[in-house]
């Protein structure tokens, strides 16, 4: 497992692209951050909280945070991130009060210090993941997970394994595990849901219009066997699960 120095060095080359690679993977970003932030904004509804400060630990180019800015949710919008580069794009939104870099293990703040805590696309790339969750809770009265559940038949193949590894996958989940690490960080999980995803995420990087064809015919067959049966939509192929964790008890 590469330690925090590791993974900062590989965020950085990420998201120190140039070129054509650079604008598309932005929009990449803002693409996912607009249903992120309807997950967060759902969960937190269900369960009555309206943070007036919300923490994004491994906020990126800040993306989450701006989507949550535009929908005038969260209160105060802070950040923390271990890529330098990724925290010098962030510092460039205006709709972010502040972004700090961290060393990935402990957060600048003291206990309590945030009413929601969010941990987007994060677990699923390091080394602890149950420490980082616990660390956040620390800090924040309720956090927002998402992740990947990638125990799955289709990603279990050797070229999405291969890809998984490429954009640093460190772990492989499925929801029975993902609960498992709230419950390793002390937490118990308040609500949760599960997203397929969009037609637009899943055309976004088709080219030519056989290929958005293709894309789109795999996204209505996904899209209706989640609907159908979402325990063996788990089994076939990756769908989002996000949680609202609190304290346990």
């Amino acid at each position: 497992m590469p330690d925090a120095a590791q993974l900062a060095r590989f965020y950085d080359a990420a998201y120190s692209e140039g070129g054509d690679a650079a604008q598309r993977h932005s929009r990449w970003r803002a693409l996912g951050a607009v249903a992120k932030a309807g997950h967060v904004i759902e969960l937190c509804a269900r369960a009555g909280i309206r943070p007036a400060s919300t923490l994004e630990v491994g906020c990126g180019d800040g993306a989450l945070l701006c989507e949550l800015a535009a929908r005038g949710f969260g209160g105060r919008l802070h950040g923390v991130e271990i890529s330098r580069a990724a925290v010098s794009i962030a510092r460039q939104r205006a709709q972010i009060e502040w972004v700090s870099l961290y060393d990935g293990s402990r957060l600048p703040a003291p206990d309590g210090a945030y009413d929601l805590g969010v941990l987007s696309h994060v677990l699923e790339h390091v080394a602890d993941p149950a420490a980082l969750l616990a660390e956040a809770a620390r800090a924040c009265a309720a956090v927002v997970v998402e992740v990947p559940l990638e125990a799955n038949w289709s990603a279990g193949r050797r070229g999405k394994r291969r890809h998984a590894l490429d954009v640093g996958h460190l772990q492989r989940l499925d929801r029975r595990g993902a609960r498992a690490l709230a419950a390793r960080a002390g937490l118990s999980v308040a609500g949760e849901l599960e997203d397929p995803l969009g037609r637009e995420a899943h055309t976004f990087f088709a080219r030519g219009a056989a290929g958005r064809a293709r894309a789109g015919a795999k996204w209505a067959l996904r899209k209706a066997l989640h609907r159908l049966s979402p325990a063996l939509a788990r089994r076939a192929f990756t769908v989002h699960y996000a949680c609202l964790c609190l304290p346990a008890g």
